[in-house]
């Protein structure tokens, strides 16, 4: 079994986290964990306050975390809209389950920014957990 964490260093993220911990030691699956940096149409690429050191220092931080649970996980780093590239990494990685923390969005943020957790549970090939 092959678990794809996606993993933004907030509370949800670690609940995912541990979520996929016990996952992968009952399945005895394999895990990555993925931070995408988001680029959004008609901006400058990349958001000056979101930057690829901060997405490498949280893969950083997943990966500790998870070897001190005992499991090595492999990181992937990518920019793009974080629910349309996580979906993508999901089904191009072949994995088997998703993992994701949901930031309990309302309805307006929802409209406004899109959830990536509503998104990935409904376009992503595998099983999705979204931990609360």
């Amino acid at each position: 079994m092959k678990i794809l964490l996606a993993y933004d260093g907030g509370e949800p993220a670690r609940k995912a986290l541990d979520l996929t911990a016990d996952f992968a030691k009952k399945f005895d699956a394999s895990v990555a964990v993925v931070s995408v940096v988001p680029v959004h149409p008609g901006r400058v690429p990349i958001d000056p306050w979101d930057d690829t050191p901060v997405h490498a220092s949280q893969l950083a931080e997943a990966k500790r975390l998870l070897l001190d649970k005992g499991i090595e996980a492999a990181l992937i780093e990518r920019a793009g809209d974080p629910a349309h590239t996580i979906e993508q990494i999901a089904q191009d990685g072949g994995y088997d389950m998703v993992v994701v923390g949901s930031r309990h969005l309302g309805a307006v943020s929802r409209v406004l920014q899109g959830s990536v957790s509503e998104h990935i549970a409904t376009h992503s090939p595998a099983t999705v957990v979204i931990a609360r």
